[in-house]
């Protein structure tokens, strides 16, 4: 979860009686807490009708609708929306970007080409093949999309490494085992 603290409206206008200058708060500091969840993804694209996940930039409108969607507090004040400032997106955007885990995947030689459109819809489906939880769908998105990877890994077949990989792997420890032991065979 990201903590956003928007900031006041602080205005302030020159005192002729005491001749300084006075801030007047025209609106509160305001503290807003957001989820990148699967949930969060569900509501923008129940709004907008697109993939979240698509290639396409969003627009400043989808942006702040993503941000409004990924609110977990009731009753917010629209006008709050309209006070968040370049660094509180740069905040989301850096908390929407962070993998959220330290799993990490090898790079694979032959990657497919999969073409298929990411909607929430699908991702409840691998959530439901897996037997993964529903209440797995409030994680941070990439954290879920990880933990579905594992276990599409996990429950993969092991793969048949054919012959030549064998040897190759075999001939390599036996020349780092004679090296380390200063043999010949």
């Amino acid at each position: 979860m990201l903590q956003l603290v928007i900031p006041a409206v602080v205005d302030n206008y020159w005192d002729e009686d005491k001749e300084e200058f006075i801030d007047v708060t025209k609106a509160k500091a305001a503290t807003i807490h957001l989820e990148h969840s699967l949930v969060s993804l569900s509501k923008w694209e129940s709004i907008w009708h697109k993939s979240f996940f698509s290639k396409e930039e969003k627009t400043p409108e989808e942006i702040m609708s993503y941000i409004k969607c990924m609110t977990l507090d009731k009753n917010v004040d629209s006008q709050i929306y309209d006070r968040i400032t370049k660094e509180n997106i740069t905040e989301i955007m850096d908390y929407i970007n962070n993998p959220m885990t330290a799993t990490t995947f090898p790079k694979e030689k032959k990657q497919s080409i999969n073409n298929e459109r990411i909607t929430n819809e699908l991702i409840y489906y691998w959530m439901v093949s897996l037997n993964i939880p529903v209440e797995f769908e409030k994680w941070h998105i990439n954290r879920l999309l990880t933990l579905i990877r594992v276990c599409e890994v996990k429950n993969a077949p092991s793969k048949k490494r054919s012959k030549a990989d064998i040897m190759r792997s075999n001939a390599a420890t036996n020349a780092a085992r004679r090296k380390m032991w200063n043999t010949r065979g």
